[in-house]
């Protein structure tokens, strides 16, 4: 697969997408929410691919953000989408990325500000370099994070932390993202990719329909009473003891082997 913004690869089972306009520090603009929805699309259907990485080109950012240049036309130059079109489009796009049915781990190599926060906060999991910074910083800009920041963050570190980091625009460092639970772990920059493909292994190394499961289970269980996640719990149960992977993953426990999965 070739795009014009977007890197990509598959090897072992672990797709890394990264994103690749390292001279405007891999802004998002259009034309990278597009590819990033037709490889996404295509990632979903590929049950080869058991995990994937995400990361930005360069050493200086994982994305910056969202193109300040096309978000400055927004509803006011001839045929530009407006705002809500905007952010409607970018919601839909890491919508997809978080929705996928595999883990999707951001490695955060730089800046992720604004949009690319928000990139960040649509996947599974976020490894970030000791030199990374983070931030909701829209509201600098009169506006406020409009890809699912306003969401997502409160639901990942808290309420009053989430609009500490919208409503001041403060920039954030990697310990201080890591102290507030932002980020999962963080890792010297040599170190980050290396890092993430040992994590993104050791998943894909599970039987997919597992990590399928999982997935699905807690997705679909987080927006629901404890009393209804049980019963998605245990529906998804049910369906992958139906499973050969099951068959096979008890078989090779009880003969000391290892698995030989087959995805269904």
């Amino acid at each position: 697969m070739h795009f014009e913004t977007l890197l990509y690869d598959c090897q072992h089972h672990v797709a890394t997408v990264t994103l690749n306009r390292p001279k405007v520090l891999n802004a998002l603009n259009a034309k990278v929410l597009n590819e990033l929805e037709e490889l996404f699309a295509q990632i979903s259907e590929n049950s080869s691919i058991r995990a994937v990485l995400i990361t930005g080109s360069g050493d200086r950012a994982f994305a910056a953000g969202a193109d300040i240049n096309e978000l400055a036309k927004a509803g006011k130059a001839p045929n530009s989408p407006t705002g809500e079109q905007l952010a409607l489009r970018g919601q839909n796009v890491f919508s997809l990325i978080e929705t996928c049915g595999k883990p999707v781990i951001a490695l955060i190599n730089g800046f992720a500000l604004g949009g690319g926060c928000e990139l960040a906060l649509a996947c599974t999991m976020r490894l970030a370099a000791d030199t990374a910074k983070l931030g909701q910083p829209e509201i600098k800009l009169g506006i406020m994070p409009g890809y699912g920041g306003t969401q997502r963050l409160p639901r990942l570190i808290g309420t009053s932390r989430a609009l500490r980091l919208i409503l001041t625009g403060d920039t954030i460092d990697a310990t201080e993202a890591l102290r507030i639970g932002l980020v999962d772990e963080v890792h010297p920059a040599a170190d980050l990719l290396a890092k993430g493909h040992a994590l993104a292994t050791q998943i894909a190394s599970a039987a997919p329909l597992s990590i399928t499961g999982s997935l699905e289970a807690v997705r679909r269980g987080s927006h629901l009473d404890l009393h209804d996640a049980l019963r998605v719990e245990a529906e998804i149960f049910g369906e992958l003891c139906n499973s050969q992977d099951k068959t096979e993953g008890t078989a090779a426990f009880l003969e000391k082997r290892n698995p030989r999965w087959h995805g269904h």
